[in-house]
């Protein structure tokens, strides 16, 4: 029983510890061009050159992390499908 407590209480950790990162730093680096934007090649002489501009970020360099793009899902799906609150109509009189 204590490891079962134990495992659980790590999974809580690592999830609570993942969720902070998400809501303080959205966007992580992109994992196709480390965060430079291009692909690093090298010239002839094998001195290093910027490459081409990397596709999957959009020469950004950053990407919005799993737990964020989720996060941003669920709190769309929530205001579409939450209606608005009804006004009352004021009485005139």
């Amino acid at each position: 029983m204590t490891l079962l407590l134990l495992a659980s209480a790590c999974l809580l950790a690592v999830t609570l510890c993942y969720i902070s990162l998400c809501a303080g730093s959205p966007f992580g680096n992109c994992r196709k061009c480390r965060g430079f934007g291009f692909q690093m090649t090298t010239d002839r002489k094998g001195r290093p050159k910027r490459g081409k501009h990397c596709r999957r970020c959009n020469g950004h360099g950053k990407r919005i992390r799993v737990g964020r793009h989720l996060c941003n899902l669920w709190l769309r799906l929530y205001r579409d499908g939450t209606p608005a609150p009804a006004k009352h109509p004021t009485a005139k009189g």
